[in-house]
């Protein structure tokens, strides 16, 4: 068991846990954004080439 308290005493002293702990949620927040500049993207694109679509048949709306 003195063995066990040692390494969780030397882990919680060095710099190895929290800079990992930081790298996760560094990551984690890349992502976030990255997922949503995807999406927004996506839904932007997608959009544009509805209204092109409708253009060419015939049923949408031309806009200025």
């Amino acid at each position: 068991m003195n063995r066990f308290a040692q390494k969780v005493s030397h882990f919680l002293k060095s710099e190895d846990g929290p800079t990992a702990v930081e790298y996760a949620v560094m990551l984690a927040l890349i992502i976030v954004v990255a997922l949503s500049a995807i999406t927004t993207v996506g839904t932007g694109t997608r959009d544009m080439f509805d209204q092109i679509a409708g253009e060419l048949s015939g049923t949408g709306t031309a806009t200025p």
